[in-house]
């Protein structure tokens, strides 16, 4: 059993915390920690088995063991399907008023909880805040420091500068519950951020948070994994503007200098990983 951390209070956050899983036995357990040892603990944590191949399944089983009884949900999909879809499936099964997204190779800030879902209790027409994932050396300070409520700030995210730019890691988004939208089902590349500009462009309120909460342990570009596949992420990237086109969400002038700009940074990002010149 996980040893009870000092907690500041005794309260538990109305959020569930969804996390997709595929053959991830080497840092899931650093990810459910990071959410246990919040200082605001959410209620619960839904552990989705993305049909893995290997013995996911029974290692996420014999974890959530570990934790309180009941603190963790198993769920297992019998056709692997892709994060968006395993990440529904844990959204429509949470039973608090607050989802929050984790991957299973991430982990958070202890205060994320507190900081975040404190805002969006005071705030609550907003229907999503979130940040851009900091990407640190495991003995990184910065996931020790501490922070009062006034250290950080939230901004609201017009729908023209997410377009721009995901300003949105997934693990870092705390969203309520009970909005219309879901990811993208069976996609694979930027199923996060066709979720976000969907909600954004449709009139509901973003926030992005100013102070690093969530913590990436690779670069969101040219590692292994979906985010490894320029060329495929880039495809997602121009699927959601044309999917933005075919709802109306966008006029055509914008979709094309969207694309343009899309395939720009493309070229910017592919020159940079061939050359070496660090993160892009």
């Amino acid at each position: 059993m996980v040893t009870e951390p000092d907690m500041q209070s005794s309260r538990v956050a109305r959020v569930s915390v969804v996390i997709p899983c595929y053959r991830c036995k080497d840092t899931v357990r650093r990810a459910v920690d990071s959410v246990y040892q919040q200082s605001l603990r959410p209620a619960e944590v839904i552990l989705v088995d993305d049909a893995s191949p290997d013995d996911t399944r029974a290692f996420l089983a014999s974890l959530a063991e570990e934790y309180p009884s009941g603190w963790i949900r198993v769920i297992t999909l019998t056709t692997n399907a892709g994060p968006g879809t395993a990440r529904n499936e844990g959204w429509n099964a949470a039973s608090q008023l607050y989802i929050a997204f984790l991957d299973s190779d991430d982990s958070w800030h202890r205060q994320k909880i507190e900081l975040q879902y404190g805002w969006m209790q005071r705030n609550p027409t907003v229907a999503l805040t979130g940040q851009t994932g900091l990407t640190i050396e495991v003995s990184s300070a910065v996931a020790t420091k501490h922070y009062i409520e006034k250290d950080v700030n939230f901004s609201q995210v017009l729908g023209r500068e997410l377009l721009m730019s995901n300003r949105f890691s997934t693990p870092s988004v705390m969203l309520r519950k009970d909005l219309p939208y879901r990811f993208p089902e069976g996609k694979r590349f930027c199923e996060d951020y066709e979720l976000w500009c969907d909600l954004c462009c449709s009139g509901f309120a973003c926030y992005s948070m100013n102070k690093p909460l969530t913590f990436c342990y690779k670069p969101l570009y040219g590692h292994a994994g979906l985010s490894g596949n320029l060329w495929k992420m880039e495809l997602g990237e121009l699927r959601v503007y044309s999917v933005l086109r075919a709802k109306k969400k966008i006029r055509f002038v914008s979709y094309c200098s969207l694309t343009f700009w899309s395939l720009a940074r493309y070229v910017r990002r592919t020159i940079k990983l061939k050359f070496g010149h660090g993160s892009v």
